[in-house]
C-alpha cells in the first residue's frame, strides 16, 4: 500500500512540474520594447524605423533644415534564426543613426540577445563610422547578418 501511494504522489508530483515548465517558445517574459532596439536614441529622425519590416532596399532624403540626410537600407541578411536588415541615415558623409528594422524575435530568447546586442552593435557603427566593428559575444548569428546587411547599406551609399 504505501508503494502504491509514494507512486502515486511522485507521478502527480512530476506532471505538476512538467506543466509548470516555461519553454523557451512560450514567447517573450518582459523583455525590452521592439522600437526600442531599433532606435536607441530618443529624438532621433531615424524615419521608418518601425514598421519596416518588409525590406524595401532603397533611399530616401530628408530635408532637416540646412543639411539634406539620406537613409539608405541595407540588404537583408538571411541567419539560421532570421533575417537581419540594417538601416542608415548618412548626413554630410557621416553615418548619423542606424537602425535595425528586421532582425530575429521568433522567441523570448530571441528578443534577450537583441535587446543587448544590436544596442551594442548600433553604437560601435557610430562610433567607427565603418564595417569595421566587433561582434558581440553570444550574439554571433545576429552579429554576423548585422554586419553582411551594414556592408550592404554602405555599398548602397557609398561609404
Amino acid at each position: 500500500m504505501n508503494r502504491i501511494v509514494f507512486w502515486f504522489l511522485a507521478t502527480v508530483t512530476v506532471v505538476v512540474l512538467l506543466f509548470g515548465y516555461h519553454t523557451s517558445t512560450s514567447g517573450p517574459a518582459g523583455s525590452a520594447p521592439l522600437s526600442a532596439i531599433a532606435d536607441p536614441t530618443p529624438g532621433a529622425a531615424s524615419g521608418s524605423a518601425s514598421g519596416s519590416a518588409s525590406g524595401a532596399a532603397g533611399s530616401t532624403t530628408e530635408d532637416s533644415g540646412s543639411s539634406a540626410s539620406t537613409t539608405v537600407t541595407g540588404s537583408e541578411a538571411q541567419t539560421q534564426w532570421g533575417p537581419v536588415q540594417v538601416e542608415l541615415t548618412i548626413a554630410g558623409g557621416k553615418i548619423t543613426d542606424v537602425a535595425v528594422p528586421v532582425y530575429p524575435d521568433g522567441n523570448g530568447r530571441d528578443a534577450e540577445i537583441n535587446s543587448f546586442a544590436l544596442p551594442q552593435l548600433i553604437q560601435e557603427t557610430i562610433s567607427a563610422q565603418s564595417a569595421d566593428i566587433d561582434m558581440v559575444s553570444g550574439a554571433t548569428v545576429t552579429s554576423d547578418g548585422y554586419l553582411q546587411s551594414l556592408q550592404s547599406a554602405l555599398d548602397k551609399a557609398g561609404l
